[in-house]
């Protein structure tokens, strides 16, 4: 994947603009299925945002490492494209909240199947009334002193 083919600022500029716009509709898509709990129907798109966002971050550290790409760009663009930027970068803090949130639940639930499990292998083991061995397991040894 190669940077933006433009062929002046004003072009880059503009095809900067649709890019940024179009990960922007894809981060927000992404956000609300998170946010709806149907975190597996993101799939169907996340080959577009991976090489919209590949191509993103090359275009961006070209124009940091030479701003003479934008630089002669109209001012009208330069300012859409930061307004399309700032949009962006709230799409994706939005995003990383909602990440978060369904981190955080993930490993509640499976915080909560793994004590399930704890306590019901657990349950029957040990000595005394009621306990038994799991199936498949052997009786356990038992060293006898008998100088006691």
């Amino acid at each position: 994947m190669s940077l933006l083919a433009a062929n002046s600022p004003a072009e880059r500029a503009e095809a900067l603009i649709l890019l940024t716009t179009r990960l922007t509709e894809l981060i927000e898509k992404e956000t609300a299925l998170f946010e709806s709990r149907r975190p597996l129907e993101a799939r169907t798109f996340q080959d577009e945002k991976s090489k919209l966002a590949t191509i993103y971050r090359r275009e961006i550290a070209a124009v940091k490492a030479e701003p003479a790409r934008l630089e002669a760009a109209p001012e009208a663009l330069k300012i859409q494209l930061k307004d399309v930027t700032a949009h962006f970068t709230n799409a994706l803090e939005a995003n990383g909240r909602a990440v978060d949130a369904l981190r955080v639940l993930t490993e509640g639930v499976v915080k909560s199947v793994a004590d399930e499990a704890a306590r019901l292998r657990d349950k029957d083991a040990g000595y005394g009334p009621g306990s038994k061995l799991r199936s498949g397991a052997s009786t356990p040894a038992i060293a006898v002193n008998q100088r006691a």
